[in-house]
C-alpha cells in the first residue's frame, strides 16, 4: 500500500461517480461510517448532505464549490494519470473493509477498470455494492453461509484454478480464464459454501441481499 491518506479501524464507504441508490448508500454508511469520495463524487456527497472525511483523486471533475466547502486538509490531490480515481483511493485507504458505492451501472469502461484495480490490490478488502449485486476479489480461501439455491457467480480476471464445497457445480479441475472457462450462474447447494483458490484473480459475485454473508466471509478468510 502507498502511504495512506486515511487510516482508520472502522470500515469505509467509498463513493464513486456511477449510479447511486440513496437508500443503499444510507444503509452502507450505517456499518461503514467513514465516507471517502473519489474525485467528483465529492459533489454527490455534498448534494446528499454528507461531508466526506477525505476526497482523493486527480481533481479533474471535483467542482470549485466542493473545493471551497470541504476543509483543505481533507482534499488529497493525486495528479498522476497512471491509475483511475478508484485505484488512487483503494491504494491509499488503510481500513479493515471498504464498501465501494457508485462504481457500477454507469460507464462500462469505468466499471471494468474498478475490477482491474481489485486484482492489482488483492490484499485490500473491498466490496463493490451495486443495485443488484455485490462483488469482491476472492482471497485464497473463503467460507460463506448462504441459502441453498443462492446464485454464486465466479468470474476470473486471469488464469486461476480452485476447489469448492457446497456448490451445485464443483469447480475442482477447472481452469478458469477470462477468454476461457468462467463460473457465472453457479449456485449454493448447501448452507455452507467453501471456496479455495491457488492464486489471485477470481471475482465473486453474489446477490446484494447476501452482503452480510460476504462481509462475514471476508472477515474470517484464511
Amino acid at each position: 500500500m502507498k502511504n495512506p491518506v486515511l487510516k482508520t479501524e472502522k470500515s469505509v464507504t467509498l463513493l464513486g461517480g456511477g449510479q447511486v441508490n440513496r437508500e443503499i448508500l444510507v444503509d452502507i454508511l450505517k456499518s461503514a461510517p467513514i465516507l471517502v469520495a473519489a474525485d467528483g463524487a465529492a459533489d454527490r456527497a455534498l448534494a446528499e448532505g454528507l461531508m466526506p472525511e477525505a476526497v482523493i483523486g486527480d481533481f479533474d471533475s471535483v467542482s470549485q464549490h466542493a473545493r471551497e466547502v470541504i476543509p483543505q486538509e481533507r482534499l488529497h490531490h493525486i495528479p498522476e494519470q497512471d491509475s483511475t480515481d478508484f485505484e488512487k483511493c483503494l491504494s491509499r485507504i488503510d481500513a479493515p473493509l471498504i464498501f465501494g458505492v457508485g462504481f457500477t451501472g454507469a460507464r462500462v469502461d469505468h466499471e471494468l477498470a474498478v475490477y482491474t484495480a481489485l486484482m492489482r490490490h488483492p490484499k485490500q478488502r473491498c466490496i463493490i455494492v451495486g443495485e443488484f449485486d455485490v462483488i469482491a476479489h476472492v482471497p485464497s480461501s473463503i467460507s460463506l453461509t448462504l441459502a441453498p439455491g443462492t446464485r454464486v457467480s465466479l468470474f476470473p480476471m486471469g488464469p486461476v484454478t480452485g476447489r469448492s464445497e457446497g456448490l451445485r457445480w464443483p469447480i475442482e479441475g477447472l481452469h478458469f480464464a477470462p477468454a476461457g472457462r468462467v463460473g457465472t450462474s453457479n449456485e449454493a447447494s448447501e448452507a455452507q459454501v467453501h471456496l479455495a483458490f491457488d492464486g489471485p484473480g477470481m471475482l465473486l459475485i453474489l446477490p446484494r441481499s447476501d452482503l452480510a454473508a460476504l462481509v462475514q466471509g471476508l472477515a474470517f478468510d484464511a
